[in-house]
């Protein structure tokens, strides 16, 4: 028979926070957490690139479907409200994100020793090691890719940079070698990352047979390839003159 222990005399008893405080601050809940969140963010990035397809149609398309995001809701929400909605909820998952896989990493490297943290390093793979420092790369190209696209800060815009004119703030930015090849690195550090979070997303929510490892490795691989293939398509593309 077990017994469960009272507050000291004068103590008042520990209130739980509410259910999905708690199970956030459980390790399992951080990394479920880390995995929907993954999911919704890979949602937003598949989304992005096709929508940035229409760059290969012309200006007059690529600068509706700009207009289009900001009409979403039509006439049942003043304009941009429903982007802001969108916006918010990424920037929610995004934090999160950050936040959960900040929290695990560091236990992970606290709590396993000198010997099990060499082993670990021999035994994953290249994308699973450089996890931490493609998320960071990621992080500080999505505010770079912010202030020259869509706030047209300098220095990261280029001189030409007309709000509403996505066609043309495209062209103008990747047309210039450095900010092209950063775009295309950045790309290539997003591959990596996708990789290796679509891969163990799975494992994380349960989905994790040997019968299915084959399908999630052919899955991580071929996403991250579409979006890689895509998104580097666009500074290429600018840089070879097919867009222009």
């Amino acid at each position: 028979m077990t017994t469960t222990a009272k507050p000291a005399a004068g103590q008042k008893p520990k209130r739980r926070l509410p259910f999905p405080i708690e199970f956030y601050r459980s390790d399992i809940g951080k990394k479920w957490v880390m995995a929907v969140t993954g999911i919704v963010l890979l949602g937003y990035v598949l989304v992005h690139m096709i929508g940035n397809l229409h760059l290969y149609e012309g200006p007059a398309q690529i600068n509706e479907y700009g207009e289009a995001l900001r009409d979403l809701g039509g006439h049942l929400a003043p304009r941009t409200f429903v982007l802001w909605v969108l916006r918010l909820g990424l920037i929610a998952a995004f934090g999160l994100h950050i936040h959960a896989a900040y929290a695990v990493s560091r236990k992970s490297l606290a709590s396993s020793g000198p010997s099990y943290r060499a082993r670990d390093y021999v035994i994953a793979n290249y994308a699973s090691r450089t996890m931490r420092w493609t998320g960071i790369i990621i992080t500080l190209f999505l505010v770079w890719h912010l202030a020259d696209l869509t706030w047209g800060v300098e220095p990261a815009a280029s001189g030409e940079f007309f709000r509403g004119d996505v066609y043309g703030n495209v062209v103008a930015s990747f047309e210039r070698w450095p900010v092209a090849i950063l775009y295309i690195v950045a790309n290539l550090a997003l591959g990596l990352h996708i990789y290796h979070g679509a891969w163990s997303l799975f494992q994380t929510l349960g989905v994790n047979n040997p019968r299915f490892n084959s399908w999630r490795r052919n899955f991580a691989a071929g996403f991250a390839a579409v979006i890689v293939i895509g998104n580097v398509s666009f500074p290429v593309m600018v840089l070879t003159g097919v867009v222009s």
